[in-house]
C-alpha cells in the first residue's frame, strides 16, 4: 500500500545493527537485526521500511549497501494481508488494510502496539511526518490527528465532505486534503499540544465535483483536475497558475513528488507526461500490463506495471533497460528517499534499490545476514508506552569459535574458509584471520579469505576467530598446508539448478588435475555482499540440502578444486543465479499432476489470487465429490481410484466467501499393462522384449521362467533368462508393478537345439586315422550306440568325421578314452543324439557347440 502516506526526507546517523531475536511486548513482533546504542535512534539515512506479505514481515532496506538491516515479523495471522507502512526518523506506523488495525513501532526500542482501529479496506490511510501522525478516513471525510506512539487522538477530528482525497504531508510538515465535491484543497497545520490541528486555508482549484489527484511536494501540493486536465501547484500562499495538459485519458499522480518535475501517467493512453523547468514532455510506454503512477527520480522517469516491470526513461525521453521483478504478487511500491529509489514487491522476497547513478541492485528481503551492532532494549507493555520502565538489556556474550576452518594451498597463496561462529546474542561484526605473520579483518558475511604473497614449499596454518560487540571469541586453527605451483586448473563454470523441494544442485565440468588426482571440490555460495562455504564433495556435483539455503534468497556458486597434496585451484567462474523454492501456485495458474508413487492420488498446486481487500482464509479444493479445505497453496488429493481422470476445482475463500473457481484435470496412476513383443532364444539363454504402459507411475519389471529357468529384473523394455536347456519349451512371464497394482504377460518359446560335431581328428597332428574308416573292420571310431556302452550288438551305426549331430541330454555310462584322436578326451558321459532315433555317442568322440561345455546339457 504505497499509495498513501509517502515518506519525507529523513535525518540521522548511520547505525550498525546486530542480529538478535526480540519478543516485543504488546505486538509480539519478532525482530531480526535491530540495534540501538546508548538510546540513540535506530535509524538510517536513505532507508525504507517495506512489507513482505508472504512472510508477514516488514524489513528496513539500507539504500547505500542495498541490504536488509532489520526484519520484523508482524505475526503469521497477517500473512497474505495488505499492509500500509509509513516511517519517519522516530516511528513506523502500520495499517492492516484487511482488518483496519493500526500499529505503531517506536524505533528507539522497537516497542510496538496495535492500539488503533479504523474501517477495514481501502479508503482509510495513515500519514506521518517526524513525530506527527494523522488517520484520514477519506470515505467519511474524517481527519484525526493521533499520537504516533499511543495512537490516541490529539484534539477533535476535522470533518470534511465525504469522499475526500489526499491526506499527504508535504516536506514542510503541512497536511493537505482535497475535497473533489467542492473542488478545493485544504492545508492543515498539526497541533503541538492537545488542542488539535487547525485548518490554515482552503483554495478552489477546480469546479465542484471534479476528479482531483494530489501529489505532495517539498512545499505544498500539485493538484491535477482530472476532469479538465488542469495542473496547478498550491502552497501556503495559495494556488498558482494552472497548466492544461494534452491528456487523452484520465491522468494519475504519484502520492509524492520529489524535486521540480511533476509526472502524470495516463494508463489508458500508455503515456507519461513530465512537467518541469523544460516544459511539458511526454513518452509512450511499450505495451504490457496495467500502468501505475510513474515517479520522477534524478532526471529519469520510472513507470511501474502490475506485472512486475518498471519501464525507465532518461531525461531525453530515451528508453533504458527496464527493471523486471517476476511474479511480484501485487502492485509494486515505489518510494524516493535520500537520493535513492526503493522498489518493493510486497508479494515476493525481493526488492530493488536504485542509486542516483541509476544503478539497480537486488535486495533479498528475507536475508538473515544483517549488519552488526548493538541490540535494542526491551520494555514490558504498559497502557502508555512512554511511561514504561527500562528493562535490563538482553544478556549477550562473546561469539563462539568458527566451525570447519579449512585451508587449501595454491601457487604462493592459501585459501582459508570457515563456517559461521555462534553469535551468542550479538551479531558477529567481523572475523579475524591470523597467519603467515599477518592479520586480516574479514566481513561477517564473507567467511573466506585468499592469502597471497606466500612462499611455495613453506608450511602455513591460520587461526580464525569471530568478533562481536562483546569482544573476541575463541580461535580455531586450520589444517597446515604448503603452497605449491602444482595446482589444478579451476573447474569449469558451475551450473546451479534449484529443485522444487528446496534443494539446489550444483554441477560443474571436472577440473584438470595437471597430473595429480583431484581429491575434493569445495563449493561456496555467493550472495549479495557475502559468501559462505556450503560443502565439499569428491565428485563434480553437489546437492545443497533443503533448509541450508533460505527459500527465496538468491544464490550463485563458485567451486575450487583441491588435489591429493592439498593444493587448490583458483575459483571457478560464478554460476548462474538461482533462488531455492518450493512449487508455487494460485487458482489462475492451477496445475494438477499425477503422483507417480502413490495410488489414487493427484497433486494440485496454484498461485494465490489477489485477495480483493480481505485476506484469504482458506482454499476449497473439490474433486471426485469431495471437498478439502487448506490454507496453503497446494494439496495432494488421495483415495481417487486407479487410472481415474479427476476434475479438480479450486476456489479461494475470504471474509466475503468463495471467489471464482479455477479448474484443471489429471489422471491418477493406473495399473500397468505389459505387451511382450518378442523372445529371442539360444540353446541356453533367451532375451524377452516387451513394452510397458506404466499408467503414469514408476513401474518396476521382473521376468520369471518356467521349468527351472533363471529370470531377471530391472529394465522395463527387455530382460534376459539364463540357465535354460536346449530344445526345451519354456514359458516366459513378465510382471510390471507400480503404486496402483501389477500386470503380467507370458509368451512360450522353445530353445534352440544344441549340436555337436563327431570328431575323429588326431589331437596332435590333425590327421584323420584310417581306423576311422568303416572299411577297416573294428576301426569305426565314430560309432553310434543304442545304449551307453560300446556293445557291438547294440550298435546303431556310425558317422564320419565332422558330422554334426543334434543333441538332447547327457547320461553316465562306460568310460571312453579317445587316446589317439579328439585331443585325448576321456569321459564316462554319453550324449543322446538324433541318429536313427535317440541314440548315444561318447562325449569323448563329440565336441559340443558353444565351448564343448557339458553343463549346457541336462541329464537324461
Amino acid at each position: 500500500m504505497a499509495g498513501r502516506g509517502r515518506r519525507v526526507p529523513s535525518r540521522g546517523q548511520l547505525v550498525t545493527m546486530a542480529t538478535v531475536l526480540v519478543l516485543v511486548a504488546g505486538l509480539g513482533f519478532t525482530v531480526r537485526g535491530l540495534g540501538a546504542a546508548d538510546e540513540a535512534l535506530a535509524s538510517f539515512d536513505a532507508s525504507s521500511w517495506v512489507w513482505s506479505r508472504g512472510k508477514a514481515e516488514i524489513a528496513r532496506i539500507n539504500g547505500p549497501n542495498a541490504k536488509v538491516d532489520t526484519r520484523v515479523n508482524i505475526g503469521q495471522a497477517l500473512r497474505g494481508h495488505s499492509l500500509q507502512v509509513i516511517q519517519s526518523d522516530r516511528y513506523v506506523l502500520l495499517r492492516d488494510v484487511n482488518t483496519g488495525a493500526i500499529g505503531s513501532m517506536d524505533l528507539t526500542d522497537l516497542q510496538a502496539f496495535w492500539n488503533g482501529t479504523s474501517q477495514a479496506g481501502i479508503g482509510v490511510s495513515v500519514a506521518l511526518h517526524e513525530d506527527v501522525a494523522f488517520v484520514v478516513d477519506a470515505v467519511q471525510g474524517k481527519v484525526q490527528q493521533v499520537d504516533p506512539s499511543s495512537l490516541q487522538p490529539v484534539g477533535e477530528a476535522l470533518q470534511f465532505p465525504p469522499g475526500i482525497d489526499g491526506g499527504v504531508f508535504d516536506g514542510a510538515g503541512m497536511l493537505w486534503i482535497a475535497a473533489p465535491s467542492e473542488g478545493t484543497v485544504t492545508s492543515i497545520r498539526p497541533s503541538e499540544d492537545a488542542a488539535g490541528p487547525v485548518v490554515v486555508r482552503s483554495d478552489a482549484v477546480a469546479g465542484p465535483s471534479h476528479d482531483l489527484a494530489v501529489s505532495a511536494l517539498d512545499e505544498g501540493v500539485a493538484v491535477l483536475d482530472r476532469t479538465t486536465n488542469a495542473l496547478v501547484k498550491v502552497d501556503e500562499k495559495g494556488a498558482g497558475q494552472a497548466t492544461t495538459l494534452p491528456l487523452e485519458g484520465l491522468g494519475q499522480l504519484p502520492p509524492r513528488t520529489d524535486g521540480e518535475t511533476i509526472v502524470v501517467t495516463v494508463p489508458d493512453d500508455r503515456k507519461v507526461f513530465t512537467i518541469g523547468p523544460a516544459g511539458v514532455r511526454d513518452v509512450t510506454v511499450p505495451d504490457g500490463g496495467d500502468l501505475r503512477p510513474a515517479v520522477a527520480y534524478q532526471g529519469y522517469v520510472y513507470v511501474p506495471e502490475n506485472d512486475g516491470t518498471v519501464h525507465v526513461f532518461d531525461q531525453n525521453g530515451q528508453r533504458r533497460n527496464p527493471i523486471d521483478i517476476k511474479r511480484p504478487g501485487g502492485d509494486l511500491e515505489l518510494d524516493v528517499r535520500e537520493n535513492h529509489l526503493f522498489i518493493n514487491a510486497p508479494g515476493t522476497s525481493t526488492a530493488r534499490v536504485v542509486d542516483d547513478k541509476h544503478i539497480v541492485r537486488v535486495v533479498d528481503k528475507y536475508d538473515n545476514n544483517v549488519l552488526g551492532g548493538d541490540p535494542p532494549p526491551t520494555k514490558p507493555q504498559q497502557e502508555q508506552p512512554k511511561q514504561q520502565e527500562k528493562p535490563k538489556k538482553p544478556v549477550v556474550g562473546k561469539p563462539g569459535a568458527p566451525r570447519n576452518v579449512r585451508a587449501a594451498a595454491g601457487n604462493a597463496e592459501v585459501r582459508v574458509s570457515w563456517q559461521a561462529a555462534a553469535p551468542n546474542g550479538a551479531d558477529v561484526t567481523r572475523y579475524v584471520v591470523a597467519g603467515a605473520g599477518r592479520t586480516f579483518q574479514v566481513g561477517a558475511d564473507q567467511r573466506s579469505l585468499l592469502v597471497t604473497g606466500l612462499i611455495n614449499g613453506q608450511s602455513y596454518s591460520f587461526q580464525v576467530h569471530a568478533v562481536n560487540r562483546k569482544g573476541d571469541g575463541p580461535g580455531r586453527m586450520s589444517n597446515a598446508v604448503i603452497p605449491t605451483a602444482e595446482v589444478p586448473d579451476p573447474p569449469g563454470t558451475p551450473v546451479a539448478e534449484a529443485k522444487n523441494d528446496g534443494t539446489v544442485t550444483v554441477t560443474w565440468p571436472a577440473a584438470n588435475g595437471q597430473g595429480r588426482t583431484i581429491q575434493r571440490y569445495a563449493v561456496t555460495a555467493v550472495t549479495e555482499g557475502g559468501s559462505a562455504p556450503v560443502g565439499d564433495v569428491a565428485t563434480p556435483t553437489l546437492t545443497v540440502p533443503a533448509g541450508q539455503l533460505e527459500l527465496g534468497k538468491q544464490y550463485a556458486f563458485t567451486v575450487v578444486a583441491v588435489n591429493d597434496r592439498g593444493a587448490a585451484s583458483k575459483a571457478s567462474a560464478v554460476s548462474n543465479t538461482v533462488v531455492p523454492f518450493s512449487p508455487p501456485a494460485k487458482p489462475e495458474n492451477l496445475e494438477a499432476t499425477t503422483v507417480g508413487d502413490q495410488a489414487g492420488a493427484v497433486k494440485v498446486t496454484w498461485t494465490a489470487p489477489v485477495d480483493n481487500g480481505r485476506a484469504i482464509t482458506k482454499y476449497v479444493v473439490k474433486a471426485a465429490g469431495k471437498e478439502t479445505e487448506v490454507t496453503e497453496t497446494g494439496v495432494t488429493l488421495t483415495g481417487l481410484g486407479a487410472g481415474a481422470t479427476v476434475q479438480v476445482e479450486v476456489t479461494a475463500v475470504n471474509e466475503a466467501g468463495a471467489g471464482a473457481a479455477a479448474t484443471a484435470s489429471a489422471r491418477t496412476v493406473a495399473a500397468p499393462t505389459v505387451t511382450v513383443t518378442g523372445v529371442d532364444a539360444t540353446f541356453n539363454t533367451a532375451k524377452v522384449s516387451f513394452t510397458v504402459n506404466d499408467g503414469g507411475g514408476a513401474a518396476t519389471c521382473t521376468l520369471t521362467v518356467s521349468d527351472g529357468g533363471k529370470g531377471s529384473d530391472g529394465s522395463c523394455t527387455s530382460l534376459s533368462a539364463s540357465g535354460l536347456s536346449p530344445s526345451t519349451a519354456y514359458t516366459f512371464t513378465v510382471t510390471a508393478k507400480n503404486a496402483a497394482g501389477s500386470a503380467e504377460k507370458s509368451a512360450a518359446k522353445t530353445t534352440d537345439a544344441l549340436y555337436g560335431t563327431a570328431t575323429c581328428i588326431n589331437g596332435d597332428t590333425g590327421d584323420q586315422r584310417t581306423y576311422c574308416d568303416r572299411d577297416v573292420d573294428g576301426r569305426n571310431g565314430n560309432e553310434i550306440f543304442k545304449g551307453t556302452t560300446q556293445d557291438d550288438d547294440n550298435q546303431a551305426g556310425w558317422v564320419g568325421n565332422g558330422t554334426r549331430l543334434k543333441t538332447y541330454c547327457k547320461k553316465a555310462g562306460e568310460e571312453v578314452y579317445a587316446f589317439v584322436y579328439n585331443k585325448n578326451k576321456r569321459s564316462t558321459w554319453w550324449i543322446q543324439v538324433d541318429y536313427k532315433g535317440k541314440t548315444y555317442i561318447p562325449w569323448a568322440w563329440l565336441n559340443l557347440d558353444g565351448g564343448d561345455d557339458l553343463a549346457d546339457l541336462p541329464k537324461c
